[in-house]
């Protein structure tokens, strides 16, 4: 009978330890994933912050120039404090679409003379819009991370080329 109380507190303080070792896993497993999405969280919120950052400088680099003046392929780093982090910059001549389609297929379709404005508006508007691709690249461990935004530089000093009002691109 002694012997069959002590095999049974034994087996009571083994149940025990299991309960207190799995209670532990799960506890470490927990923070450990919580540390993790911590984590990539952190650089999400720092990749976007250095994005904005890029385009503001971007923006202000190129403002009041000539959309020619922007170079088709930039990149570079953020410097010793950052260094896991880089950015690229790559530009490219804004494509507009074709519109006559769009306004021949309504009823009653369009006439030769909105076609024809249609068709200028649509080349000014290519040749005034720049579009420009800024991403940032978070490069730890295997898999880059990266973020990024297209935004579209516009010639304000243009001049809109009115048929018959003497304008001219």
């Amino acid at each position: 009978m002694w012997i069959q109380k002590k095999a049974f507190t034994l087996l009571e303080v083994v149940l025990a330890l299991m309960v207190m070792a799995s209670g532990l896993f799960i506890l470490t497993n927990s923070w450990a994933s919580t540390y993790s999405r911590l984590r990539k969280t952190q650089i999400q919120v720092q990749m976007a912050a250095l994005l904005e950052r890029k385009v503001t400088e971007i923006e202000r680099e190129y403002k009041n120039k000539s959309l020619e003046s922007i170079d088709d392929e930039k990149e570079d780093d953020f410097g010793s404090e950052l260094p896991q982090y880089s950015w690229k910059m790559k530009s490219k001549k804004f494509e507009m679409p074709d519109l006559t389609s769009l306004l021949t297929s309504q009823k009653g379709g369009a006439d030769a003379n909105m076609i024809a404005l249609t068709k200028v508006y649509t080349e000014f508007i290519s040749k005034s819009v720049k579009e420009v691709h800024i991403s940032v690249i978070y490069k730890e461990g295997k898999k880059p991370i990266v973020a990024d935004v297209t935004i579209y530089m516009m010639d304000f000093n243009r001049t809109l080329p009115l048929p018959g009002a003497g304008g001219g691109s």
